[in-house]
Parts: structure tokens; C-alpha cells; sequence
């Protein structure tokens, strides 16, 4: 081989060192977030997902990918969104939209760790076999926003001592959540000697019937159960709470920042950071099946003074004393 020849193909070798080492290079791992709400509601949230993220050593961009799948409020579109991410073979789906999105994400695949984010309890739900060992390719963070449901008629009765009937809403498409949800309000109530009527919506054309029925049922307020539907259309029905003079409590700060009464529910800002740390554990190699479910224990209760006093309601001193937030 002649010198100039051999030269040549050395220096092309060379030259093409560095594209065969990249090729070798692993690709970042992909996260799948799977929810069935709109990305507008958790902008939030996603701060403090990736936040719990950055503290377990991923940045989505520099050495992880996040693939983000919204059902904007469908729920029927989340067994087709899963299956999309199963294809694409990611390392972890994010199952951020409660139980619905929980149970789609379990039936699209047995192999890829999933890590969710509920109120209710997973194993009651069969998404795992135990907190403790949840088996299989599940375990997640729970919040306290099923559990702490009564607290809400409690909340309620305290502002509004003379009221003896109250109206619950659910969410009919998720009975996984909606029926112990009322039935724990239905005793709770009862044990206070008050009384309770459950409503039922499965989409956001159904809320003008319902708050038709308050009417008719003369209930003096109105309790709403946690749902995703609720969550997406909350502006909405803080508007209508105004608009029919009812008072009612939800889970979330936003009901009350676009007009609603109150809000009693788990802190959004440990659970969806506990929620990005989890998602971490497992891209480090943790299993699901050995990972305990851990539940958020931060819960804030929220207090519109300006609705109160349009509805001609005085909130007591002690309950403003206790408030996370006053709005005024």
C-alpha cells in the first residue's frame, strides 16, 4: 500500500471515530405521561414533577425525554394513548391522571414500570397487591383527597351551621372513585345528623342539569367529589356556584381562585413533586414491585372571603385562622 493511500484511510478512519462512538451511545431514556386532563391545568404541577425529577438526577432535554400524552378530559381516549407509548417503548410511564389513566396505562402492558398518582387506594383498586409490596409493575404516590372527603362536610357544616342537607357531586364515569367517595360522605353526614343527595355528571354538558336539580332538592350546598372531569371544567363550576348562590368546597386551589367558596385537598405541590421523585427511583433502576406506595400527607384548605360575602356567608374566625390562603 503506498504511504499517501494508507495516510488516507487512517484519517478517514479517524474521522469517523466519533460518529461510530455516538452511535454506540445509549439514547436518553423516555419518561410516558399519560393524563387525561388538558396540559393548561398542570402547568403547575409539571413544576414540581420535574422538580422531584431534577432532585433524583434527570432534566428533561439533557438526559431524559418526556413523551406527553393528553386525553383532555377523555377518559375513552387513554387505552389508545398508552398503547402508543408502550409502542414507542419508553422506560417509565408517568400515570398522572388518577385512576383512569392508572388503570389504562396497567392494561397496555405488564413489563414497563408505571408509576401513578391517585386518590384512592391502589390496592382496593388492583393496580398492586399491597403498599408495603405492591408486585408487579406498578406502585405510585396517593394523595389524601378521597380520604379526606368527610373533612370537606365537615368544613362546610362549620360555615354553615344551620344547613341540614347537602348535595354531592361525582363523576359517574369513575365509580372506582365516586361511589366510596359518597359512601363515606353518606356516613360521615349521618353521624352529624345531616343529610346528603348524590348527583352524578359524566360530562360538562351535564352541569347545568345538576345545579337545576340543587334547586329543585333545596340543598344549601353543594360538596365536589374529586374527578378529573371536575378539574378540567373548574372554572366552570366555581361560575356556576356564583351564578346559582351556592356554596360549595372542592379539592383544588384553582376552584376557589376562579370563584368557588373553598377547597380542602391534598397539597399539589409534595404530591406531584413526590410524584417526579418516584418516577426518578425507577429510570435509577428501583423496581415497582419492591417500591412502597407513598402517600402525601400535606393538606391546605383555601377560603374566598369575596365570594362569601357576595353569598352573604361570615366565615368564623377559627376557620380563617386555620386557612392556607385567604383570597379577598
Amino acid at each position: 500500500m503506498k504511504r499517501r493511500e494508507f495516510i488516507a484511510l487512517v484519517g478517514s478512519g479517524v474521522a469517523g471515530w466519533p460518529l461510530a462512538a455516538r452511535a454506540q451511545q445509549p439514547a436518553m431514556p423516555i419518561i410516558g405521561f399519560l393524563s387525561n386532563a388538558l396540559p393548561d391545568l398542570y402547568a403547575y404541577r409539571l413544576r414540581m414533577f420535574h422538580q422531584g425529577l431534577a432532585e433524583g438526577g434527570y432534566v428533561e432535554g439533557q438526559n431524559v425525554e418526556i413523551d406527553y400524552r393528553w386525553a383532555e378530559g377523555r377518559n375513552d381516549r387513554l387505552p389508545e394513548l398508552a398503547a402508543q407509548l408502550v409502542q414507542r417503548r419508553v422506560a417509565v410511564i408517568a400515570a398522572a391522571g388518577g385512576t383512569p389513566s392508572a388503570l389504562a396505562a396497567k392494561a397496555a402492558t405488564t413489563t414497563i414500570p408505571i408509576v401513578f398518582a391517585l386518590a384512592v387506594d391502589p390496592v382496593k383498586s388492583g393496580l398492586v397487591a399491597s403498599l408495603r409490596l405492591p408486585g408487579g409493575n406498578l406502585t405510585g404516590v396517593v394523595n389524601l383527597n378521597e380520604e379526606i372527603g368527610p373533612k370537606r362536610l365537615e368544613v362546610l357544616h362549620e360555615v354553615l351551621p344551620m344547613v341540614t342537607d347537602f348535595a354531592v357531586l361525582v363523576d359517574q364515569t369513575i365509580p372506582a372513585v365516586s361511589v366510596p367517595f359518597a359512601r363515606d360522605l353518606q356516613a360521615a353526614a349521618g353521624a352529624l345528623g345531616l343529610r346528603v343527595h348524590i348527583l352524578q355528571a359524566r360530562s360538562e354538558s351535564d352541569f347545568e342539569g345538576v345545579f337545576a336539580n340543587l334547586a329543585q332538592l333545596r340543598t344549601g350546598a353543594l360538596i365536589i367529589g374529586p374527578s378529573t372531569l371536575f378539574n378540567v371544567h373548574s372554572g366552570q363550576l366555581a361560575a356556576l356556584t356564583l351564578r346559582h348562590a351556592v356554596p360549595a368546597i372542592y379539592q383544588y386551589h384553582r376552584f376557589v381562585a376562579a370563584g368557588g367558596l373553598l377547597s380542602y385537598g391534598s397539597d399539589e405541590t409534595e404530591y406531584y413533586h413526590l410524584f417526579g421523585a418516584f418516577v426518578a427511583k425507577i429510570l435509577k433502576g428501583d423496581k415497582p414491585a419492591d417500591l412502597p406506595v407513598q402517600q402525601a400527607t400535606k393538606v391546605e384548605l383555601i377560603i374566598n372571603l369575596k365570594t362569601a360575602r357576595a353569598l352573604g356567608i361570615t366565615v368564623p374566625l377559627p376557620l380563617l385562622g386555620r386557612a392556607d390562603e385567604v383570597i379577598e
